[in-house]
């Protein structure tokens, strides 16, 4: 794992930026699904090596916080 890579930093800042995100609003909104994603979110952007691998759970992640919450969780 290269932490000096370009598209690593870069995709570790935008999903971990996206997560804090997404804590905020859970917290805000006393949701816990969105907040429980945020800390995913979070931690798939410290221990996941790969910018690619990190972007698919992290937009699977994203989906399924937007799923769960039109059913109403």
């Amino acid at each position: 794992m290269n932490l000096l890579d370009a598209h690593f930093l870069f995709a570790s800042l935008i999903w971990g930026s996206i997560g804090v995100g997404y804590c905020i609003y859970g917290k805000r909104q006393q949701s816990w699904l969105p907040l429980v994603a945020g800390v995913l979110m979070i931690a798939v952007s410290y221990f996941v090596g790969s910018a690619l691998l990190m972007s698919l759970i992290c937009a699977a992640l994203m989906a399924l916080v937007y799923v769960l919450l039109k059913q109403g969780y």
